[in-house]
């Protein structure tokens, strides 16, 4: 089987600024060229674009733009799992031998709202996502006796390691009270809870085991892939405290790189809310069920930045298209012993956990050096 590795990245800081999605996209594209001169654009076999807003023609725009003709180019929207799904489309191409080499560049607007099924668009008083992650949240803590402020340090944890990551939208760190006196968005949900919309993009890199060694010196491998959706709405989850679909691709993806869970030693998880988070630790196998509050716990207070070390989507912000990307960058990085500040020590194995629509679809990636 063609092995298919990381040979370069790109990635913009994430702000509420008011830009054109084609600058966006060009941005964090141009970094990935600047950071990585020995890349041919004449040898870049495909140019794909992950983001929510696909009414442009923004593939084939970004290959213009940077000077790529691409046999393939297209766009791929997937809500909060577009990034990670262009990847696997991307190492899909390569692994197939349909392409060599292919770039993949993720962003968003602040103000993208996603796309949105009719049915989930809005349940009495609550605009999805708000809904659904009340009735996790409000589930989560019912189940496994869990509080306010056991789900609060979360938030605490990813502000402070948002803190060591140039490209976070968050400069701030807050308490544990901070958080429980954000604004009340429900009863179980406050604004501190949650991640934000923003602007921003990520670029990332794609080659053959021929040409990435072209390309780079520190190559970083996708050794295991696990992708499953159960469903479109997310009341057809058939629980509001774990996490099936990430199981599902969590025991895919390990089985796939011959690992264990026990063998990773830095990972992204998707909390776009608080209770996110611990749901996602113990779906991926990190926890035992209802214990990932513990883990977060233990996690902060030892300073260890195993898990999210970038600041999660909470603390780095949340631009629906890059995200995933953002979120395999920073395992690149950490893997690479590239991560400076928050660089997690003795990095060889690393996951990356990324999923949308309540968790009715979920991706697991494995990176190896």
């Amino acid at each position: 089987m063609i092995k298919v590795g990381i040979a370069a990245y790109g990635i913009t800081p994430f702000t509420k600024d008011d830009q054109k999605i084609e600058s966006v996209l060009l941005k964090s594209t141009k970094k990935l060229f600047e950071n990585n001169p020995k890349i041919n654009r004449n040898g870049i076999d495909a140019v794909l674009v992950s983001t929510n807003n696909n009414s442009k023609y923004l593939a084939p725009i970004l290959s213009e733009m940077t000077g790529i003709q691409p046999k393939i180019a297209h766009s791929i929207e997937s809500l909060c799992n577009s990034g990670t799904n262009s990847i696997v489309s991307a190492y899909s191409y390569i692994a197939s031998s349909l392409a060599d080499v292919v770039l993949i560049n993720g962003a968003e607007r602040y103000d993208s709202p996603g796309q949105i099924l009719e049915w989930d668009n809005s349940r009495g008083e609550f605009k999805h996502p708000i809904f659904w992650a009340s009735i996790f949240t409000k589930s989560y803590k019912r189940e496994f006796s869990i509080s306010d402020e056991q789900l609060s340090l979360v938030s605490v944890k990813n502000h402070k390691q948002a803190k060591e990551n140039p490209n976070a939208l968050s400069n701030k760190t807050f308490t544990i009270q901070d958080v429980m006196n954000s604004k009340k968005l429900t009863d179980d949900l406050r604004l501190l809870d949650c991640s934000r919309p923003c602007t921003g993009s990520a670029s990332i890199l794609l080659a053959s085991e021929e040409m990435v060694k072209k390309i780079t010196d520190e190559p970083i491998w996708i050794t295991g892939i696990g992708q499953k959706t159960i469903s479109a709405g997310f009341t057809k989850n058939t629980s509001f405290s774990s996490m099936e679909s990430t199981k599902i691709a969590r025991y895919a993806a390990l089985k796939m790189a011959n690992q264990n869970i026990q063998d990773i030693d830095v990972a992204e998880v998707h909390d776009a809310f608080s209770v996110c988070e611990p749901m996602a630790l113990e779906s991926l196998g990190f926890s035992e069920s209802g214990n990932g509050t513990n883990m977060i716990k233990e996690l902060y207070e030892t300073n260890d930045f195993k898990i999210n070390p970038r600041g999660g989507l909470i603390g780095s912000g949340h631009p629906l298209g890059a995200t995933g990307i953002a979120q395999t960058i920073e395992i690149t990085q950490q893997l690479q012993s590239n991560a400076n500040s928050r660089q997690v020590d003795n990095a060889n194995v690393g996951l990356v956990h990324n999923m949308s629509a309540a968790a009715t679809s979920s991706t697991v990636l494995v990176l190896e050096k």
